[in-house]
């Protein structure tokens, strides 16, 4: 195989962008045969832009086509685990867009799929292509940041109006997208939380629905969480703040690491606090810290880098950045803080009860009202700056 030929389900904002990046041959050795989506409109729009791709109406008949290796599903959240699992048990290798899926019962029934089918699975998380958040991992990872005590990411610059909501019918709704910032803006920051200080074991959380906006899922939400070593997370997102903040901030017995204004900032103890902390024989006393500063190494290649990575691991068996099996890390942080919201800020365990989540969510799908049925759509011919690390 000399290129990877790709299709592209759902050809909306995200698909779109994808389809115009492989269009203008951005991806090494990758191209796009076809594209498809429910919307007569799209079609005949791309069809008359890309005369030379093949533009189908169902998700499935594209996949059966025989045209594409791989296939990139761009469509709303709910709909992502079918149409994966029905290309990978075809033989189609799968990038799919985050979230993985809207529940964490789909989720792992995805990822066994996966994994009987033998094919490459990705997972658009664009920010794992950040230089400085693969620093902080490395820096946690490797012990150098010693025994974790405390993470706080606020991360309220999501910032997004009315008319963002209102672009299309299934924005913000139970039943059409699932959830809100927790579950189309944060899973970025979620997953890299997690890809940095590993998974919580329980979680409390606050979601605040239609606080900023008319929607009826959360704009506003806060997870507290707790990690196995008895560290503590602190997780603020926001929808509805203008200016916002990105801040990352992680310590250690070993010093502390600060992301923020695209710099990491990094204070390294000259000796482990928790033992000083426990044998020093003064009241008050300090410890002396290295300070230095971090800028980015690389540029932040983000879609185009998991275009080119996913690209690379089916053609020549590259290393995924963002295996698609990670996808169930932040959907399960996400699931289980809508649980913990559900249930009056209750503290929820992890792995927590999935049919419980499952039908209390699906109480909020039948009961969703929301629908203005304007049938309208955003469309790029491109990638915003919006969708990177903007600090």
């Amino acid at each position: 195989m000399n290129s990877l030929k790709f299709g592209i389900i759902g050809i909306g904002n995200m698909g779109s962008a994808h389809l115009s990046c492989l269009k203008n041959g951005d991806v090494k050795n990758a191209v796009v045969v076809a594209a498809c989506d429910n919307d007569d409109a799209k079609c005949k729009e791309i069809a008359k832009k890309y005369p030379d791709i093949r533009v189908f109406n169902s998700a499935e008949e594209l996949i059966d086509s025989g045209e594409i290796d791989a296939v990139i599903i761009a469509t709303p959240h709910k709909f992502h685990s079918d149409i994966a699992t029905y290309a990978l048990q075809k033989g189609i290798n799968v990038l799919v867009e985050k979230p993985v899926d809207i529940t964490v019962t789909k989720a792992k029934a995805l990822n066994e799929t996966a994994q009987k089918s033998g094919k490459v699975f990705g997972i658009m998380f664009n920010q794992r292509t950040n230089s400085l958040f693969c620093k902080a991992r490395d820096i946690v990872k490797s012990g150098q940041l010693g025994k974790l005590k405390r993470s706080v990411w606020i991360v309220t610059n999501w910032y997004r109006t009315q008319a963002y909501y209102d672009s299309g019918d299934w924005r913000a709704t139970w039943s059409g997208e699932g959830g809100g910032v927790l579950l189309n803006q944060a899973p970025h920051n979620l997953d890299i939380w997690q890809w940095i200080c590993g998974m919580p074991i329980k979680v409390q959380a606050i979601c605040e629905v239609a606080k900023y906006h008319d929607i009826e899922v959360e704009d506003d939400a806060i997870i507290n969480a707790t990690f196995p070593n008895g560290a503590t997370g602190t997780f603020i997102t926001s929808t509805g703040e203008c200016p916002g903040t990105n801040r990352l901030e992680i310590s250690g017995t070993l010093g502390k690491i600060v992301l923020e204004n695209n710099l990491l900032k990094w204070w390294k103890l000259s000796q482990n606090e928790e033992t000083v902390r426990l044998n020093s024989k003064e009241h008050f006393t300090s410890i002396d810290a290295e300070y230095l500063e971090l800028k980015p190494t690389t540029e932040e290649t983000a879609h185009k880098g998991i275009l080119q990575n996913f690209t690379n691991a089916v053609l020549f068996g590259e290393e995924l950045i963002a295996p698609g099996y990670d996808g169930i890390n932040e959907l399960t942080i996400s699931n289980a803080a809508y649980l913990s919201a559900w249930n009056g800020g209750k503290e929820i365990e992890i792995p927590f009860d999935t049919d419980e989540f499952d039908r209390l969510l699906s109480e909020r799908m039948k009961n969703s009202t929301h629908h203005d049925n304007t049938g309208k759509t955003i469309t790029s011919d491109g990638y915003s700056a919006r969708w990177g690390v903007r600090w």
